[in-house]
């Protein structure tokens, strides 16, 4: 009888202890999906703001690389981001993410921070375009979606892991 009690008494705690790691890893899993529903909020509202600035204003130029500043600050706090086990196979994606967003910013400086450089823009929009795109990937992983677009592989490794980047030099 004593051995019953010991044995039920063990299971129940070892139940205890995989509910309560159960939760933690829910409570991960939830935190970053908040932060990454405040990312994508805000990549909207840079979007919008952008998207609103007067091209003939004399402020135009100054006020868009204000945005992409900002913006690229979200893009390296979004790669920084704990990434739970369910999304692991969207990590690099996110610092790819991140390195582009970060290459478009420089170049969208050096294209108008001094004499335009046409050049420097064209490198930008590429660089930009790379960023958002990672970041639609991710997006795409978050919502539980298979990841599509141009360039995208995807090999599952089990059913809630994805990778999605190949390791071509393509983009």
């Amino acid at each position: 009888m004593k051995k019953r009690g010991t044995l039920l008494l063990s299971a129940l705690v070892a139940g205890m202890v995989l509910t309560g790691c159960q939760k933690e890893t829910n409570d991960e899993l939830e935190s970053y999906k908040e932060s990454m529903d405040s990312f994508y909020n805000k990549l909207s509202y840079f979007d919008e703001s952008i998207n609103s600035i007067d091209p003939n204003s004399d402020e135009a130029v100054s006020q868009l690389l204000g945005y992409l500043d900002e913006m690229n600050e979200e893009y390296k706090k979004m790669s920084e981001l704990t990434i739970p086990e369910e999304f692991s196979g969207i990590s690099d994606i996110a610092v790819e993410a991140a390195d582009y967003m970060e290459m478009a910013d420089q170049f969208y400086h050096e294209a108008y921070d001094n004499e335009f450089d046409g050049d420097s823009e064209s490198l930008a929009g590429q660089y930009y375009q790379r960023a958002n795109s990672r970041v639609l990937v991710m997006l795409q992983v978050l919502h539980g979606e298979v990841p599509t677009g141009e360039g995208i592989t995807v090999t599952t490794q089990d059913s809630i892991q994805f990778s999605t980047i190949g390791t071509s030099t393509e983009e």
